[in-house]
């Protein structure tokens, strides 16, 4: 549970509103440290091939979270990556592939 501005927001809500993006192919959240906030929700996003990372994508899929979800739950912190730790079986933390 990631507790943020005293609301508990469990990842897998927050993975999985991330992945209903179209553009979005996985994503993970975790809790990150905030000097105002203590922790906010931080997204590690990997967008699906021929989409190109951009600011515009950042607050689409803030919207798009905050939409399908709860305003409190959206990630003010978004992170493009090319890829997200797995275990050794190729699980990961991540609503992409379903684990």
């Amino acid at each position: 549970m990631i507790k943020a501005l005293g609301y508990c927001i469990g990842p897998f809500e927050g993975e999985s509103a991330l992945i209903e993006y179209p553009a979005v192919q996985e994503a993970t959240v975790v809790g990150s440290p905030d000097d105002i906030r203590g922790l906010i929700v931080k997204a590690f996003v990997i967008l699906k091939p021929r989409i190109k990372p951009s600011e515009a994508h950042i607050r689409e899929i803030q919207n798009h979270v905050k939409n399908v979800s709860a305003p409190y739950k959206y990630p003010p912190a978004i992170e493009f990556v090319d890829a997200l730790p797995k275990t050794i079986s190729g699980n990961g933390n991540n609503a992409g592939k379903g684990e």
